[in-house]
């Protein structure tokens, strides 16, 4: 793997080196756009719009509208934006990790230490897991900040990318309709339903079946054939009654274990 950043976790006085490396990867099918007439590619270009003309990826440059002129920034612009935080993931409190919402989570990173700051990142690890917290910091990556939040996989630190609060839309306008009344007999049965499907969480256990199943079509057609599909299964109507449903939910459910 090739470290997508180099610098340095603060924790209090202590500077630990790291290299950060994308945690994530993207199990889509590399599906190409093509010219329905002869499946040539799509390529897209980058062309000025006054010339027409393809513009060279080198001779690109980023600029902010001000008024009616572009102000052109620079790479040593966004540096000394925040000079610090281009190279300092500055730990500014520890939290637990459960008050976070998910809506928050983006994309993590792993933390790599260097030579030099292997016994620090062994302690930042090692208190983290026994105190059960995590540190919440502020660091630029790719010219732009990000709050993070810095917390342990196993034996690795990993630096997980979390929204800030104004990138949340608002869910005032979503109409949820929740001012209806529920009886205690649904709720109950609501709740038991929720207890007889509860287990343990266990990522192995889920698969990109939709992938799976598409890779499975592509194959048949290369071969000429036609590929067998999936017939949607009916759904039983249980009608509009909210508990008959929840008691067939809970029947159903018993003769599948």
């Amino acid at each position: 793997m090739r470290s997508i950043w180099k610098g340095s976790i603060s924790f209090g006085l202590v500077n630990i080196p790291v290299k950060l490396y994308s945690a994530v990867q993207n199990n889509t099918l590399p599906l190409d756009m093509l010219d329905s007439r002869d499946h040539s590619k799509i390529h897209y270009k980058r062309v000025n719009e006054k010339t027409g003309k393809e513009v060279p990826y080198d001779k690109i440059v980023k600029g902010f509208l001000h008024e009616e002129d572009y102000i052109i920034l620079e790479e040593k612009d966004f540096e000394d934006a925040s000079p610090e935080k281009t190279k300092m993931i500055e730990i500014e409190n520890f939290i637990e990790k459960a008050d976070i919402d998910p809506i928050y989570y983006e994309t993590s990173y792993y933390a790599e230490p260097e030579t030099q700051g292997k016994k620090a990142y062994a302690l930042l690890l090692k208190a983290m897991q026994e105190t059960k917290k995590a540190g919440l910091a502020r660091f630029v990556l790719r010219s732009t900040e990000n709050l993070c939040v810095i917390h342990s996989i196993g034996n690795v630190i990993v630096i997980t990318k979390i929204r800030f609060a104004d990138e949340i839309r608002s869910a005032e306008d979503i109409e949820a309709n929740t001012d209806v009344s529920i009886s205690k007999k649904e709720l109950d049965m609501g709740i038991a339903l929720i207890n007889q499907y509860s287990s343990e969480f266990s990522i192995t256990e889920f698969k990109d079946e939709y992938h799976e199943e598409l890779k499975r079509i592509i194959d048949a057609k290369a071969k000429g054939q036609r590929p067998t599909i999936k017939k949607l299964k009916p759904k039983k109507d249980v009608g509009d009654d909210l508990y008959k449903q929840l008691i067939q939910s809970l029947d159903v459910k018993k003769k599948g274990a």
